[in-house]
C-alpha cells in the first residue's frame, strides 16, 4: 500500500469515433463492467484521497458510471477536447492544493496493474516526474521516450518525431506520476505548437527538464498498456481480461473444468475449492463462497452463493438471489430477489421471485411465485421444512407456514397455516367414453373441411 497521499486523475473525455457508437468509449463493457471501472479499480489500489474523472462526450453518462463505482468520485467536464494536458488542467481547481502525489490514468486503458502503479510511486524517490513506458513489439504511432541513461529527456509524439526518434521502441503509455502542485504547474505551461495543435501532457517532461528537474521511466509489460479504440480492440481486451480472470481463479484454488468456456465479470469473487463447470457466465455482483459447485450452463448475476451450495445445470440466478449453505438449485430454475435458507432444495423447472424460503424446505417442480400483479411486486414467505408440491402457483402476497404442505397442481391465494395441507385445485371429474366420442367428432370435422377445399 502507498504511504503517501495520492490524488487520482482519470481521463475519460474522448468520444471514441473509431468505435462507431453513440456510447462514450469508456462506457463500453469489458468483463461486464464499463472500461472506466477497470481504470478506477487499478487506481483504487493506491488508496487515493481524491479521485477526479475528466469527462467530455456523454459527460452525464460517464459521471453516472463513475459514481456507480464510487459515489465519492468527483467529475469535471472538458467541454472542448484540446489534448491530454488540457484535460488534466480541468482537474486543477479541485486538486491543485492537495498534498502528495498525482497519478494520471486513462479510462480506455484497462489493464494497468496495481503493482505497476506502486513502482511508479516508489520511483518518485529518485525523480520529480515519472512516466510509465513499455517496449513495443510494433511501436507504430506511439509516442517515443527519449532517454539518456536512467534519465528521461523528453517524449516525442509520432507526428512530430524524426526518423531516428521513430526507430526507438521504448514507448509512452501516457500514465504519469508527479507531486500534485508540480504537475499542475507544468501543465499550465504546456503549449500547442505541434502538428496537431493540441496541448500534450507529454510536454511536461521537457518542461520539467528545463527547470532542472529529473524525469524517469518505469517499464511495464506491453499488455498492461493495451488501449481500446475499436470494436476489434475491445474484443481483444475482453479475451485478455477473461484469460487473466481464469488464470487468477485457478491460482486461487478454484476448479474450472473447461476454463475457456467460463466468463467472469470484473467483480466476480469465488472462494477456493469451488467447482465451476463448462459454459458458466458470471455477470456483475456475484460472490461464491468456498466449496460450492456451479454446474454447466448457468448464468449468475447480483447473487450470493454460500458454502456447500450447488447450482445448475441450466440455472439462472438474478440480482438479489441469496443462497445459504447446502442449498440445491437444479436445472431450469430461475431465482430473483429471494433468500433461500440452509438446506433448501429447488430441483427443477421453477421460478422464485421476491420470496423467502425457510430452511430445509422442498420446492417441487414447476412451482411459481406469482409475484407481479401488473403494477406492483409482492412477496411470498415460505416457512422452514415446508413441502411445496409440484406445479404449485403461489399468488403473492402469500405465506406458507412451517411444516406446511401444498398439494400438487394447487393455486394458493390465501395464507397456509403451519403444519396444514393446502389444496387449491378443482375436483377431478371423469366422463366415461367421452374422449373416444370427441376424437371421432374431431376427425369427422377435419375430413369435412378437406372435402370442401
Amino acid at each position: 500500500m502507498s504511504q503517501v497521499s495520492v490524488s487520482l486523475i482519470v481521463l475519460a473525455a474522448g468520444q471514441g469515433t473509431r468505435m462507431n457508437s453513440d456510447l462514450p468509449k469508456v462506457l463500453h463493457p469489458l468483463g461486464a463492467a464499463p472500461m472506466l471501472h477497470h481504470a478506477l479499480r487499478a487506481g483504487q489500489s493506491l488508496e487515493p484521497e481524491r479521485v477526479v474523472v475528466v469527462a467530455g462526450h456523454g459527460a452525464e453518462a460517464v459521471a453516472r458510471a463513475a459514481r456507480a463505482f464510487d459515489e465519492t468520485v468527483d467529475v469535471v467536464v472538458q467541454a472542448e477536447q484540446l489534448g491530454t494536458a488540457h484535460a488534466v488542467a480541468q482537474a486543477a481547481p479541485l486538486l491543485a492544493d492537495e498534498p502528495g502525489e498525482a497519478v494520471v490514468l486513462y479510462g480506455d486503458t484497462p489493464f494497468i496493474r496495481p503493482e505497476t502503479l506502486q513502482r511508479m510511486l516508489a520511483a518518485r524517490e529518485s525523480h520529480e516526474v515519472v512516466i510509465l513506458g513499455f517496449e513495443a513489439k510494433d511501436p507504430g504511432r506511439y509516442g517515443r521516450l527519449v532517454t539518456r541513461g536512467d534519465e528521461l529527456e523528453r517524449i516525442v509524439e509520432w507526428k512530430d518525431a524524426t526518423d531516428q526518434e521513430r526507430a526507438i521502441t521504448l514507448c509512452n503509455s501516457g500514465v504519469i506520476c508527479a507531486e500534485t502542485a508540480l504537475l499542475f504547474g507544468l501543465v499550465a505551461e504546456v503549449g500547442n505548437e505541434n502538428a496537431s495543435g493540441e496541448y500534450y501532457l507529454t510536454d511536461v517532461v521537457a518542461l520539467a527538464r528545463e527547470r532542472g528537474l529529473s524525469a524517469g521511466v518505469v517499464i511495464c509489460d506491453e499488455a498492461e498498456t493495451l488501449g481500446v479504440n475499436t470494436r476489434a480492440q475491445l474484443a481483444d481486451a475482453e479475451a485478455e481480461f477473461q484469460r487473466r480472470a481464469r488464470a487468477a481463479a485457478l491460482a486461487d484454488g478454484v476448479t474450472l473444468t473447461a476454463p475457456e468456456t467460463v466468463f467472469f465479470a470484473l467483480d466476480t469473487f469465488i472462494g477456493r475449492d469451488t467447482i465451476v463447470g463448462p459454459n458458466v457466465v458470471f455477470g456483475p455482483g456475484v460472490t461464491v463462497e468456498s466449496g460450492a459447485e456451479i454446474r454447466a450452463f448457468c448464468h449468475l448475476e447480483g447473487c450470493h452463493i454460500s458454502r456447500g451450495a450447488t447450482v445448475g445445470p441450466f440455472a439462472r440466478l438474478r440480482p438479489g438471489a441469496e443462497l445459504a449453505e447446502d442449498v440445491h438449485v437444479g436445472n431450469f430454475v430461475e431465482i430473483k430477489n429471494s433468500v433461500l435458507d440452509e438446506g433448501v432444495k429447488v430441483g427443477h423447472l421453477t421460478y422464485l421471485g421476491d420470496a423467502h424460503v425457510g430452511e430445509h424446505t422442498n420446492i417441487g417442480a414447476g412451482t411459481v411465485t406469482c409475484n407481479y400483479d401488473g403494477v406492483s411486486k409482492h412477496r411470498t414467505e415460505i416457512g422452514p421444512r415446508a413441502f411445496i408440491g409440484s406445479d404449485t402457483m403461489l399468488v403473492a402476497p402469500v405465506t406458507v407456514g412451517a411444516n406446511a404442505m401444498t398439494a400438487s397442481g394447487s393455486v394458493i391465494t390465501e395464507d397456509v397455516p403451519a403444519e396444514a395441507l393446502a389444496v387449491g385445485r378443482a375436483r377431478q371429474v371423469n366422463k366415461p367414453g367421452l374422449a373416444a366420442r370427441m376424437m371421432d367428432m374431431f376427425r369427422a370435422a377435419k375430413a369435412a373441411k378437406k372435402g370442401t377445399n
